[in-house]
């Protein structure tokens, strides 16, 4: 679905707003507050649903690949995400309650590129991280209008319970938990019926 962003005003999200969740610490105490990616809300709707775009440009947080906040959904909804350019990291991890989230019980990534589809499951919180060094990631989701995002135990827990690094996976002691990721394949098809999205 290709969309002019040139008359659109995103949501900006800054460094200020990312701090306690970053992998290199000594890196985010430090550094400047700056924007790191960009959201257009709402550019289509239909029948309940919410189509967005959301690019990241390159750039290394420290020892960290630049990522999204990230969060859990408020209700049972899920989400998809289409990748319109660039590379993309979906990490996706299940906390063993919604009373503990200190104790994951399932995580697995899915690395995607442009034209892939990605399903992100009911129950499951979520981040995207742009592996590239030189690329902007651009990509779409359609999600329910009555959905609505807690960042709040991915932020009271310093991050998702991987961060993808210079070095690769490193795991975030802070949670108790934690089983060892694997990986998916994306989907290049788009679901028919975008209805289970709603329930």
């Amino acid at each position: 679905m290709a969309l002019n962003l040139k008359n659109k005003t995103p949501d900006i999200r800054f460094l200020d707003e990312m701090r306690k969740v970053l992998y290199d610490q000594k890196w985010a105490e430090k550094a400047a507050n700056q924007e790191l990616y960009y959201m257009y809300r709402g550019l289509r709707k239909r029948k309940g649903l919410r189509y967005d775009i959301t690019i990241i440009p390159p750039k290394m947080l420290g020892k960290e690949f630049v990522k999204t906040k990230g969060h859990y959904h408020i209700g049972n909804y899920g989400e998809i995400y289409i990748v319109l350019s660039g590379k993309a990291i979906y990490l996706m991890q299940k906390a063993i309650s919604k009373s503990d989230f200190q104790k994951i019980s399932d995580v697995f990534a899915i690395k995607a590129g442009k034209g892939d589809i990605v399903v992100i499951p009911a129950g499951y919180g979520h981040i995207t991280i742009n592996p590239s060094k030189n690329k902007k990631l651009v990509m779409a989701n359609w999600v329910s209008e009555k959905c609505k995002s807690d960042y709040k135990p991915i932020e009271e827990m310093n991050g998702a319970c991987y961060y993808y690094t210079v070095k690769g996976w490193t795991k975030n002691k802070k949670y108790s938990e934690v089983p060892k990721i694997y990986f998916k394949q994306p989907s290049r098809t788009m679901p028919k019926n975008l209805n289970f999205l709603n329930s």
